[in-house]
């Protein structure tokens, strides 16, 4: 019987070792991709878009441009906003109609509510339109970013806020006088416009 000489059983078991090696490094290597990808697509936000773009009412000034994403169970806002009277504060809500053909906004009609909640701010029962507010700095602008919870964006279910209108009023929300706020005229108005389909959006694929 032939006997396998020391040295090839441990040059044997040396190519076992890295070969198994190697192959872990290459599972960890693949896990690593797959966990700089989820976070990355956490970052990104993982839903659908959607503009507003607002143009004073008659007399007004007030412009600027709103962005939503649907970022897991919240929808993130940015909100650009100029013409506004300087250090003023402002109430912003969500409309439940995107019709702002008027030119005083109140084809917009009143807050969004589908959930039938009273008047309130964003810690507290709320209208699904209710936002913060808006405070200008020494120039009469406003650019602030926030997130909304217990709204979707693109999914066309109760809570969806496309399509809605959007509304810059000219004084404070006091978040108490129902169903408004007792925040005055409307002094810009817009419509929030999908952007990105959230089956495009999970999917990769371009809208056309």
């Amino acid at each position: 019987m032939t006997k396998t000489p020391f040295r090839t059983l441990l040059a044997l078991s040396t190519a076992v070792l890295a070969l198994s090696g190697c192959s872990s490094l290459q599972d960890g290597m693949g896990a690593m991709k797959d966990g700089m990808g989820a976070m990355k697509h956490r970052m990104m936000g993982d839903g659908s878009s959607a503009t507003a773009t607002l143009d004073a009412t008659k007399g007004n000034t007030a412009k600027g441009t709103v962005t939503f994403k649907q970022h897991g169970k919240h929808v993130m806002v940015h909100a650009r906003i100029s013409g506004l009277k300087p250090f003023g504060e402002h109430g912003f809500h969500v409309h439940e109609k995107g019709d702002c053909s008027s030119g005083d906004g109140m084809g917009t009609g009143g807050h969004f509510n589908p959930t039938a909640k009273p008047h309130g701010p964003q810690d507290g029962d709320h209208h699904a339109g209710d936002l913060p507010a808006l405070k200008a700095d020494a120039s009469g602008s406003a650019d602030v970013r926030f997130h909304l919870e217990g709204v979707t964006l693109g999914d066309g279910g109760p809570t969806d806020l496309s399509g809605k209108g959007l509304i810059v009023h000219v004084g404070p929300d006091d978040y108490k006088t129902q169903p408004t706020g007792n925040s005055g005229a409307r002094i810009a108005c817009g419509v929030i416009e999908p952007t990105k389909p959230a089956a495009a959006a999970k999917s990769g694929q371009h809208v056309h």
